[in-house]
């Protein structure tokens, strides 16, 4: 089951239109069964297509499986920065899908992690994502906390969801800049012309990215980027917006990429949380990986 939070932004939005910008890969027409069936409820009540959101509306979606799909656990090495009773931090690689989806059942993170931590893993997101706080792409690197149990990740949702998590990424952008700072503030939501792609999209949910210029790297710049917001494809839209896709990625940025790059230069390198349990305040930090560094290596020639 997914849960989303309705914000100021979302405030008269139709709940079917609200769905379809936050949900990949569903039609509205299949929204409009789901809600018929009572799948899909606001404040734990059944709602019609048509309803309205009203600020801090918790909406949950259960999505029928449409076909029976065993999730076996699977003995991948993991690259755990911190682990207690509650949750654990990984640094996930490049190339690694975070939960299994079509055409994707078997080495992801779950598959690790359910190898790894057995039976203890929270079980609000379902079979298919047990555990699963947030995410990354494919071929984004970095950080991930992942919720052993119910309590921690409601609470570790909360935060999200209050955009109170710090999460600071690194990139290397197409481009110079001019200034050394700046935000990006833009609404995305799901393309009108490509379902499987975001873009910046009036009606879409506020989005907002800081960015710092690290290091200018000829035609190339290595930035800093602080998320405000975590939407889907986030930084990758935001900075193609703005005249500076990221190296990497064909999606958001030109066809043939420079250097033979294969995925974007993207690293999720801070994350900093609350314990949902302890109340602490936690950072944590990692060295840029190996395909990142040699992009690294080869501009600064």
């Amino acid at each position: 089951m997914d849960i989303y939070t309705a914000e100021a932004q979302d405030v008269s939005k139709r709940i079917d239109l609200f769905l379809n910008d936050e949900i990949e890969d569903i039609s509205r027409s299949a929204l409009h069964k789901l809600i018929e069936k009572g799948n899909i409820t606001v404040n734990k009540k059944a709602v019609n297509k048509s309803y309205k959101l009203r600020e801090g509306d918790v909406i949950e979606v259960d999505i029928p499986q449409a076909e029976e799909v065993k999730i076996e656990a699977e003995n991948i090495p993991l690259d755990i920065l911190y682990e207690d009773n509650d949750l654990i931090v990984v640094n996930k690689p490049q190339g690694m899908v975070v939960h299994p989806a079509p055409g994707h059942y078997t080495g992801t993170l779950v598959n690790a992690l359910m190898y790894h931590c057995g039976n203890d893993l929270s079980g609000i997101n379902g079979e298919l994502r047990p555990g699963i706080v947030h995410r990354i792409d494919k071929d984004t690197s970095g950080i991930l906390v992942i919720a052993k149990s119910d309590i921690a990740h409601r609470g570790l949702s909360a935060q999200l969801a209050e955009h109170s998590m710090n999460r600071i990424y690194n990139a290397i952008v197409y481009n110079g800049f001019d200034q050394n700072e700046g935000t990006v503030s833009a609404n995305i939501g799901r393309s009108q012309n490509d379902r499987k792609k975001m873009a910046i999209v009036k009606e879409g949910r506020n989005a907002v990215t800081h960015y710092k210029v690290l290091e200018r790297l000829g035609k190339f710049t290595l930035l800093e980027l602080k998320l405000e917001t975590g939407r889907t494809h986030q930084i990758r839209i935001h900075m193609s917006h703005i005249g500076h896709p990221l190296l990497g990625d064909p999606v958001y940025g030109p066809k043939k990429q420079a250097f033979s790059a294969e995925g974007q230069m993207l690293h999720a390198k801070v994350l900093g949380f609350v314990h949902p349990s302890t109340g602490q305040y936690m950072e944590f930090e990692t060295e840029l990986p190996p395909y990142f560094t040699r992009i690294l290596d080869i501009l600064r020639r």
